[in-house]
């Protein structure tokens, strides 16, 4: 379950984009049906932008867990890179942006 990678892993890469591979296999809605808890605001609030964008993609509504989260109390910058601020500002998709969260456009794209 994502919530414990996510818990238990220093790093939140690697078991992030692994659900969205998962998810991006077989959209299924019982993988995002229990709310992701990991204990962490950020990445709570990361995972319901995630979830809601995958939902978007595939045409499902996003389980209502993810409404009940809301924005991160500052912004965050997710590259890290500040040269990249402006464009992560204007990229960030919609489910992002609400919380707070800037990411650019290639964010959940996958090779």
């Amino acid at each position: 379950m994502l919530s414990a990678e996510l818990s238990r892993n220093d790093s939140w890469t690697i078991p992030l984009m692994e659900f969205v591979d998962d998810f991006r296999r077989a959209p299924r809605t019982t993988s995002i049906n229990e709310a992701i808890d990991c204990g962490k605001a950020r990445l709570d609030a990361l995972v319901a932008a995630t979830v809601e964008k995958l939902c978007q993609e595939a045409g499902i509504e996003p389980p209502t867990w993810t409404s009940e989260i809301g924005p991160i109390d500052e912004p965050w910058l997710v590259s890290g890179i500040e040269s990249l601020r402006g464009l992560a500002f204007a990229e960030s998709p919609v489910p992002f942006r609400r919380r707070r969260i800037f990411v650019l456009a290639n964010f959940l794209q996958r090779a």
